[in-house]
């Protein structure tokens, strides 16, 4: 069964940082574009980042850039998200997910495989 398994979510502080675990499990994420979305309550689910597969290269929307980096460990089957200078704003429900062989987009509907979400939530 091909599944993306998230990890990493929780309670942190305004300007903490938090790091998200995208995990591969009963695939390879190699040929895998895997994109980071997250969604408020109410809200449509936002793309917020991603990262090619191949060349590594990497893109992210205006709210999270300079903030958040996403990165891929193909030995360990894993894309992670770190997300630092946390702010009320980034309070989200977060899902990573995956699409085979594509150049990468924020547009959720490209995407084959989705997480089963991580919780942010900031304290105050």
């Amino acid at each position: 069964q091909l599944q993306l398994v998230e990890s990493g979510g929780g309670l942190v502080q305004p300007g903490g940082s938090l790091r998200l675990s995208c995990a591969g499990s009963g695939f390879s994420l190699d040929y895998y574009t895997i994109g980071w979305f997250r969604q408020a309550p109410g809200k449509e689910r936002e793309g917020i980042a991603f990262i090619n597969s191949g060349d590594g290269s990497s893109y992210y929307a205006d709210s999270v850039k300079g903030r958040f980096t996403i990165s891929r460990d193909n030995a360990k089957n894993t894309v992670y998200l770190q997300m630092n200078s946390l702010k009320s704003a980034d309070t989200d429900v977060y899902y990573c997910a995956a699409g085979f062989d594509m150049r990468g987009t924020l547009v959720r509907d490209k995407y084959d495989y989705w997480g089963q979400e991580s919780q942010v939530t900031g304290s105050s």
